[in-house]
């Protein structure tokens, strides 16, 4: 495909923005080739600035659950735009949208919206510390929850460990705070309570983590964590900014049936606008401010159009069916592709749940942790990530990172997806 715009605009980037992009993924480090500027999404596809068109899995990394453009959402948005763009006070799109996912979700009884899933964890953890009067928090290695101080950390050597940083410009003393952990390792956790009885204000865990790979746990750990984090009068957090309203629309508390005491939010609940949010009981949430002790502001918090857009989003969301369609299209999609590589015998396989999925060249049909995944195998994504582009496939430009499948995907789509996947395979393992 002829790129020659994308390339004119990545040089003119690069004299503007560190690396050229707005957010390092994007930077097309991890495959081949420069950025691909965008020019515009319609349904279940993107088209570049060279006309160039794919059919997108990357979703804006999730959130377009409805894909692009959707009517509804687009109406729903130039309304609330005709009416102002922001106030930085109430307006009644906040109500409509706390009302229709607090009335639909039996895990929270009250709602605060940020601007960011980052946003919606950082105050997330200020809430259980404030909470709990503590100030160590457990964090999981294959794990992401933004970049918080706090939260840029990464294992060191022991099973227990405190964090080091892993970005410049994060103080000792922060990375000090957070305690690293392997994932499904319930001996490391019981461990830690020992080692820091007292002290440990929370867990926080993505309980279908998807940052670092799709590393599905059992229910029983997820168990674990909620009993553990009781018995020690420490919070159980579900980061749910990707899972979130994508494997239902109780997410994955309500998939696994496991109450945390504070879930956070983002992507699919602005309809593609930037948009976070934190929820937990009435009890819990009476520590922020204006109420408690507990402070954060934002002067877009609850901006009308964000609102807008996530109203429609999650309206189409709640009706009947929907996310059962949505799952058995991604099973198709990647059992009859899986299939076709079992029948040759290529170390490939697919992880997935509901409408999230990620390729997996192993043998394996499941990795649990992100030391069980051999990083050599990244050369051969980036063979995939290239001969899918050609054919007009668009996945995120890492293979350490999910695809989705939404509600404007085709029969068509997923048919000429599949019949893509298998020539790049042949192409990767030959």
């Amino acid at each position: 495909m002829n790129r020659t715009k994308s390339d004119e605009l990545y040089k003119k980037a690069i004299t503007l923005f560190p690396g050229g992009v707005n957010s390092p993924v994007r930077a097309l480090k991890s495959v081949d080739g420069n950025p691909i500027f965008i020019e515009k999404g319609a349904g279940s596809k993107i088209t570049d600035a060279d006309g160039n068109e794919y059919i997108d899995y990357c979703c804006s990394w999730g959130p377009l659950i409805l894909g692009h453009n959707n009517p509804n959402v687009i109406s729903e948005v130039k309304k609330a735009i005709d009416k102002g763009m922001s106030f930085g006070a109430p307006t009644a799109y906040e109500n409509e949208l706390a009302e229709l996912i607090l009335g639909n979700h039996n895990y929270i009884e009250k709602i605060r919206f940020v601007s960011s899933g980052t946003e919606a964890v950082m105050s997330a953890i200020r809430l259980a510390r404030g909470a709990t009067g503590r100030n160590k928090i457990i964090k999981f290695d294959g794990c992401y929850h933004g970049h918080a101080d706090h939260l840029l950390v990464k294992a060191g050597s022991g099973l227990a460990t405190f964090g080091t940083s892993s970005s410049a410009g994060v103080p000792e003393a922060f990375a000090n705070e957070t305690i690293i952990l392997p994932l499904n390792d319930k001996e490391a956790v019981k461990r830690a309570f020992d080692d820091y009885e007292g002290d440990i204000a929370c867990i926080i865990i993505e309980p279908v983590p998807a940052n670092n790979g799709l590393l599905i746990q059992n229910k029983d750990y997820l168990e674990f964590l909620r009993e553990i984090t009781a018995a020690n009068d420490s919070l159980l957090i579900f980061d749910e900014v990707i899972n979130g309203f994508r494997i239902g629309f109780e997410g994955a508390a309500g998939h696994y049936n496991i109450q945390p005491d504070i879930l956070t939010y983002g992507k699919i609940i602005g309809g593609g606008m930037p948009v976070g949010a934190y929820g937990a009981s009435t009890e819990i949430m009476s520590n922020i401010a204006p109420d408690g002790a507990v402070y954060q502001a934002g002067t877009l918090s609850g901006n009308p159009v964000a609102m807008a857009a996530g109203i429609a989003q999650l309206k189409e969301c709640l009706k009947p069916g929907f996310y059962k369609l949505l799952e058995e299209k991604t099973e198709f999609l990647t059992s009859s592709i899986e299939t076709y590589a079992i029948d040759k015998g290529y170390e490939f396989r697919f992880q997935k749940i509901a409408s999230i999925f990620w390729i997996a060249f192993s043998y394996k049909d499941a990795i649990k942790a992100a030391d069980e995944i051999d990083a050599s195998n990244m050369e051969k994504f980036r063979i995939l990530h290239r001969e899918l582009l050609e054919r007009g496939i668009y996945l995120g430009p890492s293979g350490y990172e999910v695809g989705f499948v939404s509600a404007a995907h085709s029969q068509e789509d997923l048919d000429k997806t599949i019949q893509a996947f298998k020539k790049s395979l042949d192409i990767v393992f030959a």
